[in-house]
């Protein structure tokens, strides 16, 4: 076993956290495959914003303008970085204003243009407006575009393309293993890039911190921002963990012996797990990174309960020989093991089926994990035993012994009353329940005195909002449609808009594909403005750009009117700066499908991704009278909350399944549907507490915190598990419930109570992370922990001595002892 473990850790250094689009999405959710669609139709959506507040110079002096140009220099010699863009780069069109029939000509950028028109451009523009500065004229946005990932998109697609074939030949399997080689290799050089590409960003920014407050933001901040914090808590905090465990075993068992074989079996665990998922290639997403701290409570929890039984029949035998006691403490306690497992097992199994690919990935991780714990903690424990020499050592454990025996009097004593707080819990976390939300902000995941979070608050607030969301609206012409607006163009010159000598035929000429667009006549244009302007006033809107924004534009460079022609004539007038600004992102090469770009608030208090979506969609179906069909919304916005949506109904769906597949197995493992009922409802309780607390205290349902309720019924059914194997096994002495129950308290008791305890302090130590999921996550399991130990330990004996669901068997098989 040890040299297995050394071979396996070798490739533990291979793993990594991924949370890109992949990881983060349902499992047949279409919204990533628009995404990328639409990232190819009008351009990579990836970028980092960085927002500069000069301490010294106004935003337009020349100072602040020498600065940025030198900022923006240096940005653009960054590996991987494909354009910057800053207020000196943008086309002006109001520094002076620019006629219609110049608009090829007389387009001028700071520094040339006038600086007091172009502060005014900038606060008022509807092109610039809460995009390039901010209202007070203090902050200004360079906004570093990143290169398209061109090779990895086409070996996703040859990998795709592969893995789509219905019937793959023996020479497809091999391209496809060739191809998910070289995407992977692809992915990994492209997340080393961004990694390096955002290090080097953050650099520029500290050489200029003295001179202005620099923030960095956007999406990819995010994620980078997000896995350090991970990587950060996996390291401190797993090492805080296990030397806290160490410490409470060593106060509790007061031997040596007792605190290093429990941390070898978890060691062994977690280097086997990590070692083979290496081995195999699998990737650590956000979710199942946290996989080793729960692997961590179940390895502990078998490896406490081992212990504590056989310190209680080394007692009991003091003339038994090494090899004795271990056979009968590992016959002893194979079978409740065994089922503690199955039912674990079943409880991150309900994970495969909610249909979100990380929480799958992580349900079938844990199925492996707690497998393997269960076999090291069978192979480990007992050789250990073995190889180290025994030196008997009597401790008594007063304060422990005590805690148990006063668990045990409350139950004898206030049965009906557990009974009825139990029936209390049970309403608070119902009622909880329903208070669930899914809605979080990624704002929410860092704490208020971090870069990323006070760089989010400003372009938030003052440049336009953080998230991307792209609103996709295909329109097909009919054929009398399509007549029209031909004619529209190419109408004969006795029009009195014709008789400007600087106009002349060849500037109706059209040169793209877009010359009989809906998109591009006052009619389409006027729908644009209207879903422009609904979006504007939604207050969780920031800056919303499309087609609307040049119409704007044209109706004020003309003077109010605008009409089809003038449409015509501008369309093939715009020079490639400003068609790449106003037309290129927002209106397909084919000129059937219009894109209205929004920048979302994620920092807004109100914010809630689904009812957000659902406005936009009802606007557009029964106020404007779009088909459902002919509307897409798309983006990472859309894709996270897609996710978000699916995590309660699937948390519903999978707890209600759990329950059953695990009351079943208690049937057949206990041969009674009562003690089955009965063993059973702490663990709904304790699961239900932490749901029902999450509603109460507006904590949100997130992809991290989706587990903690499989982890309660994991560790909770496992105690369960065990008291009622042991209170059957000890009735059947002398058919005493009372005598029966300070018995199990004092054996099985103790394991699960040394357990609970070492695993709430050790878990708790998260609270002090400045993540805000890892908090939730320590907290919430510290708060499983305990919900489940007193149910096992109050509650459940509470039940036994009211119901009295056994009936004595003086001939049981399970009684006796070696001698």
């Amino acid at each position: 076993m040890l040299l297995l473990g050394v071979f396996l850790a070798r490739f533990i250094p291979t793993l990594d956290i991924d949370a890109s689009s992949d990881s983060l999405v349902l499992e047949k959710d279409q919204s990533l495959k628009t995404y990328r669609q639409v990232i190819k139709r009008y351009g990579s959506s990836e970028f980092i914003l960085l927002t500069y507040t000069p301490y010294r110079f106004s935003l337009f002096s020349e100072g602040a303008l020498d600065e940025v140009a030198a900022i923006k220099s240096a940005l653009t010699n960054v590996k991987g970085v494909e354009s910057v863009t800053t207020y000196l780069d943008v086309p002006l069109l109001y520094s002076p204003k620019v006629d219609l029939s110049d608009i090829k000509g007389g387009i001028k950028h700071l520094p040339e243009a006038d600086a007091a028109l172009a502060r005014q451009e900038f606060l008022n523009s509807p092109i610039y407006k809460q995009l390039i500065t901010s209202q007070d004229e203090k902050t200004t946005a360079i906004v570093v575009n990143l290169e398209d990932p061109k090779r990895v998109q086409l070996l996703r697609l040859e990998k795709q393309a592969l893995l789509d074939k219905a019937h793959p030949t023996r020479q497809d399997k091999q391209a496809l293993k060739r191809a998910t080689k070289a995407y992977d290799k692809a992915v990994k050089a492209r997340k080393q890039l961004e990694k390096d590409l955002i290090a080097d960003v953050r650099q520029i920014a500290d050489r200029y911190s003295d001179h202005a407050q620099i923030f960095v933001g956007g999406v990819p901040l995010i994620v980078a921002d997000m896995l350090d914090f991970l990587r950060s808590d996996m390291a401190v905090f797993g090492i805080a963990i296990i030397a806290f465990i160490i410490l409470l075993l060593g106060v509790i068992f007061q031997r040596v012996r007792w605190v290093v074989i429990p941390m070898l079996t978890c060691v062994a665990t977690a280097v086997y797990m990590l070692g083979g998922i290496g081995l195999v290639g699998v990737k650590l997403t956000v979710l199942s990174a946290n996989f080793i701290a729960i692997l961590l409570i179940i390895t502990l929890s078998i490896a406490v309960h081992l212990i504590v039984r056989f310190i209680e029949e080394e007692k009991k035998q003091p003339n038994a020989t090494e090899y004795e006691l271990v056979v009968f403490v590992m016959k002893a306690m194979f079978r409740p093991c065994v089922f503690t497992t199955l039912t674990t097992l079943v409880a991150f199994m309900s994970l495969v089926l909610s249909g979100i690919k990380p929480v799958i990935d992580f349900g079938w991780m844990m199925t492996i994990a707690v497998s393997v714990a269960l076999l090291v903690s069978f192979l480990v424990i007992p050789a250990c035993l073995l190889l180290i020499r025994r030196h008997y050592h009597e401790t008594t454990d007063q304060v422990t012994n005590r805690l148990v025996d006063l668990f045990a009097r409350f139950s004898q004593n206030h049965a009906p009353l557990m009974l009825f707080v139990g029936f209390v819990i049970g309403c608070v976390a119902v009622t909880g329940s329903f208070k669930l939300k899914v809605e979080n902000r990624f704002i929410d995941n860092f704490s208020e005195d971090t870069e990323i979070y006070q760089g989010m608050l400003t372009i938030d607030r003052q440049l336009g909002g953080t998230l991307p969301l792209s609103i996709l609206i295909r329109h097909e012409p009919a054929p009398a449609d399509v007549a029209y607006m031909a004619s529209a163009e190419h109408q004969d010159s006795d029009d009195s808009f014709f008789d400007d000598e600087d106009f002349s035929a060849e500037d109706f000429a059209s040169d793209t594909e877009t010359e009989t667009s809906y998109w591009f006549t006052r009619a389409g244009l006027e729908d644009v403005e209207k879903i422009h302007a609904f979006l504007e006033a939604q207050p969780d809107s920031g800056k919303v750009l499309s087609l609307a924004t040049l119409y704007h534009v044209v109706q004020d460079i003309s003077g109010g009117h605008v009409d089809d022609i003038q449409l015509a004539f501008v369309k093939n007038s715009l020079d490639g700066e400003i068609k790449d600004t106003l037309i290129t992102p927002y209106l397909s090469s084919d000129g059937k499908e219009t894109r209205i770009a929004v920048r979302v608030k994620e920092t807004s208090k109100g914010l809630e991704r689904n009812e957000y979506i659902k406005n936009i969609k009802t606007f557009l179906t029964d106020e404007l009278g779009y088909k459902e069909d002919d509307i897409t919304l798309t983006g990472m916005m859309v894709m996270y909350n897609n996710l978000l949506q699916s995590l309660f109904s699937s948390q519903i769906q999978t707890l209600g399944a759990v329950f059953v597949a695990i009351m079943l197995m208690f049937a057949v493992l206990f041969r009674s549907v009562s003690l089955a009922v009965i063993g059973i409802l702490p663990n709904l309780l304790a699961a239900g507490l932490v749901l029902g607390l999450m509603g109460w205290l507006s904590i949100p349902l997130d992809i991290m915190t989706i587990t903690i309720a499989a982890i309660t019924l994991g560790i909770g059914v496992d105690d369960t598990i065990h008291y009622l194997h042991r209170f059957k096994k000890e009735f059947q002495k002398d058919g005493d419930y009372l005598a029966t129950v300070y018995r199990c308290h004092h054996s099985t008791g103790l394991a699960m109570f040394y357990t609970s305890v070492t695993i709430v302090f050790g878990f708790s130590i998260l609270a002090l992370s400045n993540f805000t999921p890892s908090i939730y996550f320590g907290l919430l399991t510290s708060l499983a922990m305990v919900s489940a130990l007193l149910g096992a330990l109050v509650l459940l004996p509470s039940m036994l001595i009211i119901f009295k669901p056994l009936r004595q068997n003086c001939h049981s098989r399970e009684g006796g002892n070696l001698t």
